[in-house]
């Protein structure tokens, strides 16, 4: 790889380490990267053969996840290699028990991508959605081992369509193919000379659809919203996001409210508790027998916001405040109208669902409150609007058929016994 690239990682690695210093998820990741090469050994076979799915994140590994159960489904003896970069998929998903090993992925530095490749001998590899690691790819590339990008979506704004992007370009030209989710990302790879991609849209489609399907009950949750005539879940929330929210629901008596805060550590909870108004408590402490006198309940557990959709009737989606929106796309399977944030420009599932009368898009707390009037008042507005949204996400089903389809044939060599 070019040796300013490689400088550029080195320096990225001393700002981790300097940040480590104060900052917990720095020193979670270069604590973890630092058991990964002892990890390997003494966690995979000698012989090798992995099919290595990397997902930077939590949420690019709910993109993957489909594809990783498929294969396991249909290939049981397949060795299957998870890596992660981000502390906040490693720490969540470590123990997921549809893979053999689950490791940090060492920074991208050419001493590692050998090590690592030497370790895990892989048989194909696949990265999720934006991970383009150069030295990895292009060590991939020169010992011949198919390499895929799924779920991959492109923007002009990407250092790749500039004029000054042509290494990085070249980067792209390792894969065997891009699976993108539109046709624009198409588009625009193929004005750079990359022609390897197919439009197979987003993976996460099918992983919410299997998400409903296998639903989980809270009787807790169920008693609470017995007494209700409209609820609202918010999901991933942050403070702006519930700057908006909680005024609002103050003065709405006729509805309850559930908060799946995207943090919930004790000092972040107590100060969304003294915010509200109304009767209210923690999910932990909470008892089926009087939850239905509360008015709302704060969710301070990981792993259920997915399920919990399914007890509301509108949903507000956190994070467009800030870098950007969480998963909209698991509201809106259950058949409810999504309002979020401005920062929603990046996700083509928000603009689409906007267009078509599913989801809102708020700024202000003047907008927000006029959102909510309409939906609250207009119950035919409602239910069109939450059809709407069904609909949307039902008609994207297949993303990880298509894929699956066309990698399998290397799946296949890769699976072994024993």
């Amino acid at each position: 790889m070019d040796p300013l690239y490689n400088i550029g990682i080195s320096a990225y690695k001393l700002a981790v380490r300097l940040a480590s210093v104060k900052n917990r998820k720095a020193r979670l990741l270069l604590e973890g990267q630092s058991r990964t090469f002892s990890y390997l050994r003494e966690h995979l076979h000698p012989a090798g053969g992995y099919i290595w799915i990397h997902a930077s994140s939590l949420g690019e590994f709910e993109q993957g996840r489909p594809l990783i159960e498929m294969i396991r489904r249909d290939h049981p003896n397949a060795r299957i290699l998870l890596s992660f970069f981000s502390p906040s998929g490693y720490e969540v998903r470590k123990n997921y028990n549809q893979v053999d090993a689950v490791c940090y992925l060492p920074f991208d530095l050419p001493g590692n991508v050998k090590t690592f490749l030497d370790l895990v001998k892989p048989s194909m590899a696949i990265f999720v959605k934006y991970e383009f690691w150069g030295n990895y790819l292009h060590e991939l590339d020169r010992r011949g081992i198919p390499t895929y990008s799924i779920s991959a979506i492109f923007r002009p704004s990407q250092v790749f369509f500039k004029p000054w992007g042509g290494k990085m370009r070249k980067i792209l030209s390792h894969f065997d193919k891009l699976f993108v989710q539109n046709e624009e990302s198409r588009q625009l790879l193929q004005g750079i000379g990359i022609h390897q991609v197919e439009v197979s849209g987003d993976t996460r489609f099918d992983r919410v659809a299997h998400v409903r399907e296998q639903t989980k009950q809270f009787p807790t949750i169920e008693r609470f919203v017995s007494t209700a005539r409209l609820t609202v879940v918010m999901g991933s929330s942050w403070e702006p996001d519930e700057d908006l929210m909680i005024p609002y629901f103050n003065t709405h008596p006729g509805m309850k409210l559930i908060i799946a805060p995207h943090e919930f550590d004790r000092e972040r909870l107590l100060a969304i508790m003294s915010r509200i108004k109304r009767p209210t408590g923690l999910f932990s402490q909470a008892l089926p027998a009087t939850s239905s006198q509360l008015d709302c309940i704060i969710i301070d557990s990981f792993g259920l916001l997915s399920s919990l959709y399914r007890y509301g009737q509108i949903a507000m989606v956190g994070g467009g405040f800030g870098a950007g929106i969480h998963n909209i796309n698991e509201a809106a399977v259950y058949g409810m109208p999504v309002i979020f944030g401005p920062n929603y420009h990046k996700f083509s599932e928000a603009k689409d669902l906007i267009a078509c009368g599913g989801g809102f898009a708020v700024s202000t707390a003047d907008e927000f409150r006029s959102v909510m009037d309409r939906l609250l008042s207009d119950t035919d507005e409602l239910r069109r609007a939450g059809s709407i949204a069904e609909h949307y996400i039902q008609s994207h089903l297949g993303a990880t058929q298509l894929i699956y389809d066309q990698i399998k044939q290397h799946i296949k060599s890769s699976e072994v016994v024993g």
